[in-house]
């Protein structure tokens, strides 16, 4: 599925793909409607309908994943509602073991989220998922969403990586196609990113449910052909 003998540089993306997107989920479309129609003193279908109504004219753009934006949109501390679900945040059963491989055959693994770095924070203090990585980024520190050419082009000046052996995983198909109109050669999908939902149909990408369906080539691999890069 992947030239792992050609990827010296593996790009992740956070909720969803290596964390459940469980959390997020719930959180924006259950908990953050209920402390809305709470606070609001609206019915938790209105709330709804105008929170998604809402989500809907941003999405893709850096005031979807801002917590300030939606802090003042909403009148409410969404840091502080986070923190009243945050048993939720956790690891997908499968990222350990893929992540420590990585790890382990000296690849530079950077993690590339939209998500506010409040909430970044947050989900390395639950979490440590900070020990497998070599560096994380929060897009808002370049001004920019994933969605975005610039994005990318900030993203590889300050990394350095080269396009032909840069792998990047992500579960939103928006956001892979912007990676692929950027030029990186290597794209996966991941096709459950909620644990508590089906799976999705993808046929765009390379994708998959599992990585520990990559163990045997990760660790087949734990030198890089240098001649390649």
């Amino acid at each position: 599925m992947l030239d792992w003998s050609n990827i010296s540089t593996v790009l992740l993306d956070m909720d969803g793909t290596i964390l459940d997107l469980h959390f997020d989920n719930h959180f924006w479309l259950h908990h953050l409607p209920l402390r809305y129609s709470e606070s609001a003193q609206i019915s938790i279908d209105e709330a709804k309908h105008k929170l998604t109504r809402h989500y809907k004219k941003v999405a893709g753009t850096i005031d979807w994943y801002c917590l300030d934006y939606w802090a003042e949109q909403t009148q409410l501390s969404i840091t502080d509602l986070k923190k009243e679900v945050q048993h939720l945040i956790k690891l997908r059963g499968d990222a350990h073991h893929f992540l420590v491989a990585l790890k382990e055959t000296g690849r530079n693994v950077v993690l590339v989220t939209n998500a506010h770095p409040d909430s970044l924070a947050l989900k390395i203090e639950r979490t440590q998922l900070d020990k497998y990585f070599n560096t994380l980024y929060s897009t808002h520190e370049f001004g920019v969403t994933k969605e975005s050419q610039l994005l990318w082009q900030r993203l590889q000046a300050k990394e350095g990586f080269e396009l032909s052996n840069t792998l990047f995983v992500d579960d939103s198909l928006p956001i892979l196609k912007s990676a692929q109109q950027y030029g990186i050669e290597h794209l996966l999908a991941i096709a459950n990113p909620d644990s508590k939902q089906p799976e999705n149909v993808i046929t765009e990408f390379p994708a998959i449910t599992n990585y520990d369906v990559l163990l045997d080539d990760i660790k087949a691999h734990p030198f890089l052909n240098k001649s390649n890069n």
